[in-house]
């Protein structure tokens, strides 16, 4: 598989294809000749000793631009801009993050506005083809003149300079050594003008990392509408709220696309009837006598409503990722005027504020989601809650036996620290650089604090998905006589095989482990989606 770049059309598909499964990359062809037909006529006019102050080509950057560059001076003024922007901090970010961040950097340039050499283009194109990836501190980027410094030091190991790093062939090793055993060549490559801040003037580390956690959001908020649905079922829940005509009147594609999931994952259930209902279970001291449901709990019945609200948030930020990722992001811009000359202008479309935006949004409403399954899986550990399942989901004699209070109780743990986590990065702003940055996105750290936050709503989802399959196991007796839904059968069946649960108490880690990694490793959704199709 190749992706084609034209600048216009990059998918966030694309960016994972690439970033993760190593599919390669190629320049259109009509970027290619763009890129090459202004470079030459940058090269024909504006790099004489004579040519009129133009930031970044001839000027020192940031505070300095009002510095001149001289034409000599050029090539040497290139590296010590690597040498000083490479002032990234703290572990280096992981390789399918820089593989995003080189591939949307590529991309950027497509568009022909950027000023930069072929060469260059070509040369990151070719580490990742042959799958050389720098390593690159994943602090230090306020999310202002873009990526500053994650990106010097992608450039600092694009050109081969001895102190900076390359991940090839699973080991760490010198840049050097790794573009010479990867067959690049030269090793030591010249930058021109315009050529480095070109490449580090950008957004491509906030929209790679942001764009790798809209792909897995996604992923999560699928299986949260599984978890759902067996935590309907571990109740004996009500259908009614998912019908589709309520849904329709309401009208918010996300809401009525999980009413549509859980209707899917519990077609055919017998549980959620109103026979099953009428099974009393000894610890139901709340209801000595059957009367009907009529009702859930929130976290139940308003499911579609909350689940399909963040539907709507990650659609939101699809499309804010989808146009950054095909963004031209760098300063200056070169653009083609009326007398077939080129106009340098400068803005600020490296202020990464979308990315920002997205990402706090796409932060919180991870968080909203961990919140509701939080309290579903409280729920079904509270027989005053849970129509008389065991209390604490307790084997006999409970006493003797704990149940699940503290594997409960971590679930609880881990959402308030994604709740600690959705303060939104970006409201927050100090100014750099002597004020010539007084207003900064911090885009990086947001979509950071997204990244920490998806594998934490992983470990909600997964005790859910170990509390409801518990109390589907601890009531085998006395309910098992009714089935499950078709998915949610699937997805029950994929937890029992692992033998996780025993009528005593047993080890914790094994079981809470099992449920886990099912969500991390999306067994869990790919076992259901291969029985009942692809959820919405």
């Amino acid at each position: 598989m190749t992706i084609i770049l034209t600048g216009d059309d990059l998918t966030p598909a694309d960016v994972v294809a690439v970033a993760r499964h190593g599919a390669a990359v190629s320049l259109g062809a009509v970027a290619r000749s763009e890129i090459i037909r202004v470079r030459d006529h940058i090269e024909q006019h504006w790099m004489g000793g004579d040519a009129p102050p133009i930031y970044g080509f001839n000027t020192g950057v940031g505070k300095l631009k009002g510095y001149a560059i001289s034409p000599e001076d050029n090539r040497q003024f290139q590296i010590r801009l690597v040498l000083s922007h490479c002032g990234g901090l703290g572990d280096p970010a992981p390789v399918d993050v820089v593989r995003a961040m080189m591939l949307i950097r590529v991309n950027a340039f497509c568009q022909g506005v950027s000023g930069l050499r072929i060469a260059v283009v070509d040369r990151i194109v070719e580490l990742l083809n042959k799958g050389v990836t720098p390593v690159v501190p994943v602090q230090g980027s306020v999310g202002a003149s873009g990526d500053l410094a994650p990106l010097a030091h992608m450039v600092a190991a694009m050109i081969g300079l001895p102190q900076a790093e390359c991940d090839y062939a699973g080991r760490r090793m010198a840049a050097p050594d790794a573009l010479a055993a990867a067959g690049i060549a030269p090793v030591h490559f010249d930058l021109e003008a315009k050529d480095t801040l070109a490449c580090v003037n950008g957004n491509a580390l906030s929209a790679a990392i942001a764009t790798l956690n809209l792909h897995d959001a996604w992923q999560l908020v699928r299986m949260a509408d599984i978890t759902a649905a067996l935590s309907l079922e571990a109740v004996r829940g009500e259908r009614a709220a998912f019908d589709e005509r309520l849904h329709r009147v309401r009208k918010q594609p996300g809401q009525i696309d999980c009413a549509a999931n859980i209707r899917a994952l519990v077609r055919g259930s017998e549980r959620t009837s109103d026979e099953a209902r009428q099974v009393r279970l000894p610890h139901d001291l709340m209801n000595p006598e059957y009367k009907p449901r009529v009702q859930d709990v929130y976290s139940l019945r308003c499911a579609p409503q909350v689940h399909g609200a963040v539907r709507g948030n990650l659609t939101y930020c699809h499309d804010v990722l989808s146009r950054e990722i095909n963004a031209a992001t760098d300063n200056p811009l070169v653009f083609w005027n009326s007398a077939g000359g080129l106009d340098p202008i400068s803005g600020g479309n490296f202020h990464c504020e979308p990315i920002a935006f997205a990402s706090d949004i796409a932060t919180l409403s991870l968080t909203e989601m961990a919140n509701i399954a939080e309290r579903r899986l409280f729920m079904i550990c509270d027989p005053s809650l849970s129509y008389g399942l065991p209390p604490m989901l307790a084997g006999e004699p409970a006493g003797l036996n704990s149940g699940f209070p503290v594997i409960a109780c971590s679930a609880a743990a881990v959402t308030s620290e994604m709740r600690t986590l959705s303060f939104p990065a970006s409201a927050d702003n100090i100014p750099t650089k002597s004020s010539q940055e007084d207003h900064v996105s911090m885009a990086t750290w947001a979509a950071r604090k997204t990244a920490r936050v998806l594998p934490c709503l992983e470990k909600v989802l997964g005790i859910e998905y170990l509390i409801a399959a518990r109390a589907v196991f601890i009531t085998a007796d006395r309910l098992g006589r009714f089935r499950l839904g078709d998915g949610t059968t699937v997805a029950y069946d994929g937890l029992a095989r692992q033998d996780v649960f025993t009528a005593d108490d047993s080890y914790m880690p094994q079981q809470s482990g099992a449920a886990v990694d099912a969500v991390a490793s999306r067994s869990l959704l790919r076992d259901v989606e291969s029985r009942i199709g692809p959820l919405l």
